[in-house]
């Protein structure tokens, strides 16, 4: 392989936002912000909004979304005035 032209492939933690699930894996992902791990050793922390803990599919768990609101308020804002 060619040297200097793939990205670092190491072991970074994905935190989700919306479980706070978190677990180390390795990736080649960026990551501005660090985390202190169990084993002590301080890895790179990329945050995620679904994971396998916040999933739908993997949780069971259904999610209500208001559309029929989304779609007043869509209506009200672009009506035609007159």
């Amino acid at each position: 392989m060619r040297k200097n032209i793939h990205p670092a492939y190491r072991e970074v933690v994905f935190l989700d936002t919306s479980s706070s699930f978190k677990f180390l894996t390795r990736s080649t992902l960026e990551a501005k912000e660090t985390i202190k791990w169990e084993d002590g050793k301080e890895y790179p922390l990329i945050k995620v909004e679904i994971s396998s803990a916040s999933h739908p599919f993997y949780t069971g768990k259904k999610i209500f979304v208001d559309t029929a609101g989304r779609v007043e308020k869509f209506q009200q804002k672009y009506q035609k005035k007159g």
